[in-house]
């Protein structure tokens, strides 16, 4: 691309827009994947070089097309990183501008970060100290670069004792950039000594690592097996080739800070962390790190799938089982089947790590698409827990109580053994429905068709879908009788205050995501737990997220039955995943751990599985239901969600749609029907369910349905393949 009649096609992060030719000049010299600024209208924007030629087939006169402004110094964007927008895009049948926006999502990463001055170790040889000078360079290891104000507060004298320091060969004085480089993990940095079943399996994925070829390796563990310590030893041989970068995926990376530590303790340092509780300057360090190939491990969200890593070389998949992995907003994209996608494009390793594997993984392992490892047994000789159902139908409870007397004197008991109990309840907020026992009104969000959440502790009326609140009240708005209104049915507040009134010498903690609104809270209340300051954990699916307390012996879960109700057809796996991963955190030390789950149906294929322990027998129940059906992973589903401010509207566009399905064998459309979440956000929801054989080109369907119908500006459509949501 050296003359200046190239032409180049170039991807802008801008939604609606296609690619766009521009001209590139003599002092150019541009590749795909180069970034660059450009003008579009009155405006200069960042963009990427995808292509040469013609943008859209387009011919356009060469002397119309506006020059590219300048390229940015920075590396270009992988090929494979390009393949997977391209990919994504036409997988999900969403434009390219916006799958790249995921990719590009931190626009002051591309100007150059200012300036500042760090503080290095330099030669201490025969250089005498002082006391406080000595401190400082005791306090920064060789390689790391820190300011004199964080120099300072380490080494615990004042920054200028450290500027002073600086005049010695002892010290160094370097400017730089204010994002300072990341140190590096150190694969020969001592870790565990693993047992005979993890280094077997360790050593697999090592050499699967070692091969640099894509292949899938489903890792399943029981909880406590030590997975988490099996997959550190891939990523450390990753580690030895230089260059390459690692991405380990998981759920909920604010609430991780064991996670972190154990990482941190196997590796020297912290891994880079992307998530949506980072501030802007260390996403633009982060971004920028990745980019130039500096950010040896990633630890993050779904969304660090997205980022543009110069050399990954290995992808981790933790909890590969949990439903955060699908994003239900947007771009309704599985971040886990996407990671597999990113790892075969990249010619890469993908472990999927679980104690619960997804119906779709196993049935890929069974086909041998995946390679299937297990750990057995928990690590150091810990058991399983033993696991008892309370029948609640048999108990006769109080009003407003909610935990059964064997559960009580269970955890009377541990408190008196000087052990940890956790009671879960999967519902936030103090009670799921208020209403009038005058009138009969229930409290509704004035956006949703959904009832408001009472929130007693914020003192607060929310709504779960849209975030609408308010004000708790004293009188129906209906009748506008006084303090008729009252909680029905309970959330974990109402659990806590139970047991409050149960046990009022014990030491409570909360953990729910009203409590843990940072890291930095959720890193505090995980130490008080390892500390021994707290006797029960009340918590909601926060807890189940593989937190590893050595003293928590019993856990006790309330309302079971919870997430059986409904249509959703991965109910029973989700809920069969959820409380096996709760069960998992008592008893995964030395001492052993009890497990009493109260539920109306002991006898419902959920609950004998618990007790029975046998997981294959459930899945393979759970995989000849949706194999008789036709449902994934046997089959294939999409959703069209129809919303607009009127209801009319909405039906009105619904039923358009229905009048121009294409006919096609083996392929099923329900609907048009009011979504269970008829309003949501204002909008009036209508949907339409796509049920295909697998056979199906289902991109190709859906494509050529939606050309007929003409689109309308006030009618929004989404799109979800492969749906896990049916609200």
């Amino acid at each position: 691309m050296r003359n200046k009649t190239t032409r180049v096609r170039v991807l802008l992060p801008i939604q609606g827009l296609s690619q766009l030719d521009y001209a590139v000049g003599e002092d150019l010299v541009l590749e795909p994947g180069d970034f660059v600024r450009v003008p579009l209208g009155p405006r200069i924007v960042n963009g990427v070089v995808w292509d040469e030629g013609h943008a859209n087939g387009k011919d356009v006169a060469f002397e119309k097309l506006k020059p590219v402004g300048e390229k940015i110094n920075l590396p270009p964007l992988a090929k494979a990183t390009r393949r997977f927008v391209h990919w994504v895009s036409d997988y999900y049948l969403a434009a390219p501008n916006g799958i790249l926006r995921m990719t590009m999502p931190v626009p002051a990463a591309l100007q150059e970060p200012p300036t500042k001055t760090y503080y290095r170790r330099g030669v201490n040889d025969g250089v005498k100290l002082t006391e406080k000078r000595q401190s400082v360079w005791d306090a920064i290891r060789d390689g790391e670069m820190l300011s004199a104000k964080e120099l300072g507060e380490r080494a615990g004298v004042s920054d200028a004792v450290v500027r002073a320091m600086a005049n010695t060969p002892a010290l160094d004085a370097v400017t730089s950039s204010v994002d300072a480089p990341y140190l590096a993990p150190d694969p020969e940095h001592p870790g565990p000594t693993l047992s005979d079943d993890q280094q077997g399996v360790a050593d697999e994925l090592c050499t699967a690592v070692t091969a640099h070829a894509f292949k899938p390796i489903l890792l399943e563990g029981v909880t406590g097996s030590g997975k988490t310590e099996v997959y550190f030893e891939a990523i450390a041989q990753a580690l030895r080739e230089p260059g390459a970068q690692v991405l380990v995926l998981i759920p909920e990376i604010g609430l991780t800070s064991q996670w972190l530590g154990r990482f941190e303790e196997r590796f020297g340092v912290r891994p880079v962390q992307w998530h949506s509780d980072l501030g802007q300057a260390e996403r633009r360090r982060a971004w920028r790190s990745i980019l130039k190939g500096e950010a040896r491990v990633v630890v993050g969200a779904r969304s660090a799938l997205f980022l543009p890593f110069q050399d990954l070389s290995l992808i981790i998949v933790d909890e590969e089982h949990d439903p955060s992995y699908k994003q239900e907003d947007g771009l309704c994209y599985n971040a886990r089947d996407m990671a597999v996608v990113r790892a075969h494009l990249g010619e890469i390793p993908v472990v999927l790590a679980s104690a619960t594997p997804s119906l779709e993984s196993v049935q890929n392992a069974l086909s041998e698409r995946y390679t299937h490892v297990k750990l057995k047994s928990r690590h150091g000789g810990a058991l399983l827990p033993d696991i008892r159902a309370v029948d609640m139908r048999q108990v006769k409870l109080p009003a407003g109580r909610w935990l059964s007397p064997d559960l009580v004197e269970a955890v009377h008991q541990t408190i008196q053994d000087k052990e940890q109990a956790l009671l879960f309840l999967n519902r936030r907020g103090y009670a799921p429905l208020t209403l009038c026992r005058t009138c009969g009104e229930r409290l509704e969000c004035p956006n949703c068709s959904s009832w408001l959440v009472e929130h007693r502790l914020a003192g607060r009326l929310m709504c779960h879908h849209c975030g609408y609140n308010q004000r708790l009240m004293t009188a129906c708005p209906s009748c506008e009788n006084e303090n008729t209104l009252v909680a029905c049915g309970p959330g974990v507040e109402r659990l806590a205050e139970e047991v409050r009134h149960e046990f009022p010498d014990a030491r409570i903690l909360e953990l729910t995501s009203d409590t843990l609104t940072s890291p930095a809270r959720a890193a505090a209340a995980v130490q008080s737990i390892d500390d021994g300051d707290v006797d029960i954990i009340v918590g909601t699916q926060l807890v189940t997220k593989g937190y590893h307390f050595p003293n928590l012996t019993l856990v006790g879960v309330v309302d079971a039955d919870l997430g059986l109700s409904g249509g959703d057809l991965r109910a029973a796996e989700r809920s069969f995943q959820q409380l096996t991963q709760v069960a998992g955190r008592a008893g995964r030390a030395q001492k052993p751990g009890r497990v009493f789950i109260q539920t109306h149906m002991p006898e419902n294929p959920v609950m004998q599985a618990m007790l029975s322990g046998n997981q294959d027998a459930f899945i393979a129940r759970e995989a000849e239901a949706r194999k008789l059906h036709h449902m994934p992973p046997f089959g294939k589903l999409a959703a069209l969600i129809v919303s607009a401010p009127e209801e009319r509207d909405a039906l009105m566009h619904a039923r358009a749609l229905a009048k121009a399905i294409p006919q096609a064998e083996g392929v099923q459309v329900l609907g048009p029907a009011p979504a269970p979440m008829a309003v949501l956000r204002g909008r009036y929801r209508f949907r339409l369910l796509v049920k295909a054989t697998k056979r199906i080109n289902m991109q190709k369907y859906l494509s050529a349905w939606l050309k007929r119908v003409p689109k309308n500006n006030a009618i929004r459509l989404g799109l979800d393949i492969d749906p896990y949501s049916f609200m």
